[in-house]
């Protein structure tokens, strides 16, 4: 059994018999401290929302999945929160080489944090440094859109700054709605899905070679996610709910 993912939902289903995915689709999830990037990458290849992890992890998910018809593989990188310092934005080296690496960038801010929300411009300027002539498509995703009473950046402002970045934006909620999330990175996936797989052949010299140069730096190898320890953690959450309402 694996996740598979079709244009409106991710399924548990039987795998087709001799099915090899014919490529690997790489998207790299940054932003500010405590945005809930994990929340949203958990979310979208699990369906669950878990609200306790270990910030600044930087975690490499993966997950074979159908994209149109097409058997691929998605890997998401999650990574350590950017911070805003005296002397500019601090960002760790991981970051820069996770943009590098990546096939796409998402950008996240929480509605509930102006901060994180300021940092996106800057953030987009290391995409388009680190993409050069190869920039990777960007979207941009405001988190935490539930918390009504603690928000702080009106939801007209996430989309004027996405066009201005030239990038679609989506207001979601990881812990509340699924579909939302799932909306967000399936629309990314269909894209990247769409175009050519880089080839490194002799008749791609020098496209080719700009494009593998992008992407080829090697990235620290990140701690897998312990699958068994997020399930844990997911029936804990739940265990603390049915307490919750037993006491009530």
């Amino acid at each position: 059994m694996r996740l598979i993912q079709n244009m409106t939902t991710i399924a548990e289903c039987t795998a087709p018999e001799n099915s090899v995915p014919s490529r690997v689709i790489k998207i790299a999830v940054i932003g500010g401290s405590g945005v809930g990037k994990t929340a949203l990458v958990v979310r979208f290849l699990t369906r669950r929302f878990i609200g306790d992890y270990e910030r600044n992890a930087g975690n490499l998910y993966s997950r074979e999945v159908q994209v149109d018809g097409e058997q691929v593989i998605i890997q998401v990188q999650d990574t350590p929160g950017a911070e805003m310092t005296d002397n500019g934005i601090g960002l760790p080296d991981h970051v820069s080489c996770s943009i590098q690496w990546a096939d796409a960038v998402v950008l996240v801010y929480s509605v509930t944090d102006r901060g994180s929300f300021d940092l996106v411009d800057q953030l987009h300027q290391l995409v388009v440094r680190a993409g050069g002539s190869n920039m990777p498509p960007v979207i941009l995703l405001a988190n935490k859109a539930d918390l009504l009473h603690l928000r702080c950046v009106d939801s007209q402002q996430g989309p004027l700054l996405a066009s201005s970045l030239g990038c679609a934006s989506y207001e979601v909620s990881a812990s509340e709605d699924y579909n939302q999330v799932h909306e967000a990175f399936h629309r990314l996936c269909c894209q990247l899905a769409k175009q050519p797989p880089c080839t490194a052949g002799p008749s791609h010299t020098s496209a080719g070679a700009a494009t593998e140069k992008r992407r080829s730096p090697l990235i620290p190898r990140p701690k897998s996610p312990n699958m068994q320890d997020l399930k844990r953690r997911f029936k804990q959450a739940l265990s603390a709910k049915v307490r919750t309402v037993t006491l009530v």
